[in-house]
């Protein structure tokens, strides 16, 4: 998990990716908890955490009016 500072510095297309990435990653802890076979369940915490962050960080460039594919 990065600091806030370090995902601020993220181009939007590399935040995008990584919001796509831990939602991949989310679904198939879900799979797993499913089938019994998740052993971090604070995985989902986590991970859900990150994405706010992410969200937020890039809601915050394209305030400031950076362009969405920079």
């Amino acid at each position: 998990m990065q600091k806030f500072a370090e995902l601020k510095e993220l181009t939007t297309d590399e935040i995008r990716a990584k919001i796509d990435t831990l939602h991949k990653e989310l679904f198939e802890a879900r799979f797993k908890q499913a089938t019994h076979q998740l052993e971090d369940t604070a995985s989902f915490r986590r991970k859900r955490h990150e994405i706010a962050q992410l969200k937020t960080a890039l809601n915050q460039k394209l305030s400031q009016g950076e362009p969405a594919n920079a």
